[in-house]
């Protein structure tokens, strides 16, 4: 391995091609078929001159026989190259045509045009995927259900098509179908986001009608999956949802916060099915059939039936098949230690998926597993080796060769331990420090593209989460394998791999805790040439010992003092806090102190992740009460970052909350067994320093607003006033005008600080606001929301009122601290 030369032009006579055809499949995806057609007739022209030149550049034996050697004997291979390239893009041009045509045109590409309904026959092609709904209605579950549309039948007929399409649709009972099964829906057809190979996106409303079961291999491949989640439940909750997506990339179960610090610290490639899963396993196989005295032959014919035993249980969707193949070539290039061809062989692999299936072009995903396995080939044997102080060894070729192969670098000299540079570290350790360095250098630029960051502690992190992945994986794999049938053996098996998952899920919080564990980048193409420009600087600053130790010495610095001095400036939570407003997006999450460690909770935002992180921020452990103001989700889609890994006393809901909206809701508190109480005005409950008392909304119907269902439920907020020794709050909910008139009508007493409701929307009373007489005014509210909060209007009353704003969506986390008799308002900063 440490030998081969990757950059040789045999690497290359093999890369090109592939590159070329991938980037041909990025650019025509988002054309016409005709522009795809008329890339395959140029390159097509293309070829045939090219064959002649370098059929004429063919070297011919002279009167002194043997190679030649200059330009001119690699010229003919060069010509094969640019042979290559033109057939394939050629190839992958005409195939990129023929699918965009196919799904551009045909009977659902008419339904499409006119937005029309229809009842829709399709085969599902891959496992229904959860989406994180952020939208201010409390609604279902959503799923995006890849699939096959078969038949369409509308009122002039049933007409069979063969045309990719997306189910978007709401219900658990979409979480249990299977890859395969046939199910017949009714929808409106809607065009899919332009450069994807979908012929619709169909929007479904009823839960569908199951017209045939999965086949038999996804049907073995459901029983062991549900095997593996039945014996994981003797798990803690976050082991027990981590366990299976590490296993088989089952990520039904995994929890939020969980799924965002492995985001945050560079672990999400843990839980989707990989090549460095298939090659544990196949390692482990070897290693069985090493130990039980196979031949070679029985080892790899073990090898190979258990990566596709692994691939049955992981589903083979066109994601696992993928990462077979890829694991395939990474486990063989490492194992055999001949990067060139396992270059070669991933080239290879690249080639025949874009040609396979074009749609791979545009995905991150499929960019991310070839530049790691990329980047574990080219770059892990050599940052290893360098690490290591060895230098490969092999036959002299060249000058370049003899110097390698006397075991110096360029410009040294041998020394008293005869010509050997001194060793730097174990090869063990600098395989393990290079191999997730390699990966992650190689992937940062397409992680750019993605997100707009890069993730410093993503190297460490991997290390130190490494050792326990093959564990984790090897006993979840063998609990699979006997669950159907040992189910008590499989608990067995999954206890001590719990313990391997706990230690990637505390490496996974610590390192997306640390400061600067994400640090913003430029998103898109902007920041791609910003790394391209800056990565060169920094590979010629580190290769000089001096410049290295300068550069070393400032990291350090700035590392200590994110660590030490900007905690300590910042000095969060702050002393003496009241009331936060937590930055979480486009919606609400407010605390107010019950004590030490205690909080109070108005409305729990969109989203698990910030609300938990904020509270983990405060240091908050235990919740004695949680107001929910009005069940829109962007107040209570949080709700479960509120209790992960806390004490929660009960929930106040409004009267109005009785409805179908707060259904899921109420059968999620009952699950937890936490009380469920109901806000009447003028009820009051003091903890620690604050006293609450709900103001409204009044026992009678709740007043309607102008517009419609989401006013009306908006004018229903629960109002709390909040008492300190120190001052007042008022805390508003999202009601709207019509509210705001009927408490001013009934009376409420002034605050000094004013949560404005709706997140600062322009409906709101004039005459209410300058009842509130508030010194200042808080505004909950996401960056860049689509709603056009808050509105101009709206800041300019508050202005006009003398109220100073202070917004989330500027300056992060807000807290009301009591000072000098009175009370203050500081910010944590974005």
């Amino acid at each position: 391995m440490s030998g081969a030369r990757t950059g040789s032009p045999y690497s290359l006579r093999l890369v090109l091609p592939a590159l070329a055809s991938w980037a041909a499949a990025l650019v025509l995806l988002g054309c016409p078929p005709w522009a795809g057609a008329a890339v395959a007739a140029a390159a097509v022209a293309g070829v045939v001159p090219a064959v002649s030149r370098a059929r004429r550049s063919r070297v011919r034996p002279g009167p002194h026989p043997g190679p030649r050697r200059g330009p001119a004997a690699t010229s003919p291979a060069w010509g094969n190259v640019a042979v290559a390239v033109l057939a394939c893009v050629a190839a992958t041009a005409a195939t990129v045509a023929f699918r965009v045509h196919a799904t551009g045109t045909g009977p659902v590409a008419g339904l499409v045009r006119e937005g029309a309904s229809a009842t829709v026959e399709a085969v599902l092609t891959d496992d229904p995927r959860r989406l994180r709904q952020r939208t201010p209605a409390f609604l279902e579950e959503s799923f995006a259900v890849p699939a096959r549309a078969e038949a369409v039948t509308t009122r002039a007929g049933r007409t069979r098509v063969r045309v990719p399409v997306v189910l978007l649709a709401s219900g658990q009972e979409w979480a249990s179908l299977l890859p395969s099964q046939r199910v017949e829906v009714r929808g409106r057809f809607r065009s899919a986001e332009p450069g994807e190979l979908l012929a619709a996106v169909v929007l479904v409303r009823e839960p569908p009608r199951v017209l045939d079961g999965p086949s038999r291999v996804q049907s073995v491949a459901g029983v062991f999956r549900a095997g593996l989640r039945r014996a994981a439940d003797v798990l803690p909750e976050a082991q027990r949802g981590l366990l299976p997506g590490l296993v088989a990339g089952d990520v039904s179960r995994m929890d939020e916060q969980v799924e965002a610090d492995f985001r945050e610290a560079g672990l999400s490639h843990l839980t989707a099915v990989s090549g460095a899963n298939l090659a544990v396993v196949a390692g482990a196989a070897v290693a069985l059939a090493r130990l039980a005295g196979l031949p070679l032959a029985g080892r790899a014919a073990l090898a190979v039936c258990a990566m596709l035993a692994f691939a049955v249980i992981a589903r083979p969707s066109p994601s696992v098949l993928r990462a077979l193949l890829m694991g395939t070539v990474a486990a063989l290039a490492l194992g055999t230690g001949r990067s060139r061809d396992g270059v070669a062989a991933l080239s290879v692999t690249v080639l025949g998926l874009i040609l396979f299936d074009p749609a791979l072009a545009r995905s991150y995903g499929f960019a991310l597993s070839v530049c790691a396995t990329g980047g574990i080939l080219v770059l892990a044997p050599r940052w290893r080796d360098r690490m290591a102080g060895h230098r490969p060894t092999g036959p002299p070729t060249g000058r370049s060769d003899r110097r390698l192969h006397t075991g110096l670098p360029c410009g040294s000299s041998a020394g008293a331990s005869g010509g050997r540079p001194p060793r730097r570290l174990p090869r063990w350790l600098a395989e393990a420090i290079a191999v997730p360095a390699a990966a992650q250098a190689a992937v940062t630029p397409v992680l750019v593209l993605m997100s707009g960051q890069l993730s410093p502690v993503s190297v460490p992190a991997n290390l130190l989460a490494g050792p326990a992945v093959a564990p984790a994986t090897l006993l979840g794999f063998a609990a699979a394998l006997v669950a159907p049938v040992l189910m008590p053996v499989a608990r067995s098996l999954v206890r001590p791999a719990g313990l391997a998952t706990g230690w990637i899920i505390e490496v996974a919080e610590h390192a997306a805790g640390l400061p600067l564990a994400v640090v913003p980048w430029p998103a898109g193409l902007p920041g791609l040439v910003l790394l391209a420009v800056v990565t060169p600087v920094a590979v010629l600053a580190l290769r000089h010992r001096r410049t290295r130790w300068i550069i070393g010495a400032v990291a350090a610095g700035a590392l200590t003092a994110a660590v030490l001095v900007v905690p300590a400036v910042a000095r969060w939570p702050p002393e003496h806090w009241l009331l936060v407003a937590c930055d979480v997006g486009q919606g609400d999450a407010l605390l107010v102190t019950a004590g030490r460690g205690r909080a109070v909770v108005v409305d729990a935002g969109p989203d698990p992740v910030p609300v938990d992180r904020c509270l983990r921020a405060m240091e908050i452990e235990e919740v004695p009460l949680v107001v929910l103001t009005h069940p829109h989700f962007d107040h209570v889609g949080g709700l479960d970052g509120v209790f992960r890994g806390r004490r929660v006393g009960a929930v106040l809901l409004g009267p109005g909350a009785e409805g179908k909206e707060t259904a899921r809701l109420r059968s999620d508190l009952a699950r937890r067994g936490v009380a469920r109480w109901t806000a009447r005005p003028g009820t009051a409950w003091r903890f620690g320093p604050s006293l609450l008392t709900v103001l409204g909304p009044p026992d009678e119907a709740a007043p309607v607003g102008g517009g419609g269902e989401g006013a009306e439920i908006n004018n229903a907020s629960v109002v709390v006033h909040v008492r300190w020794a120190a001052g007042t709050a008022l805390l508003s909910g999202d009601m709207e005008t019509e509210a705001q008139e009927e408490l001013l009508r009934r009376g409420f007493p002034p605050a000094d600080v004013l949560k404005v409701a709706h997140h600062g929307a322009r409906r709101q009373h004039p005459g209410f606001l300058a009842a509130v007489g508030a010194r200042a005014a808080l505004i909950s509210v996401g960056a860049d929301n689509g709603y056009g909060h808050p509105a101009v209007a709206t800041l300019a009353r508050l202005n006009r009122l003398g109220m100073r704003i202070h917004r989330t969506d500027l300056s992060g986390d807000l807290a009301v601290v009591a000072r000098e008799g009175g009370l203050a308002v500081v910010s944590r900063g974005r």
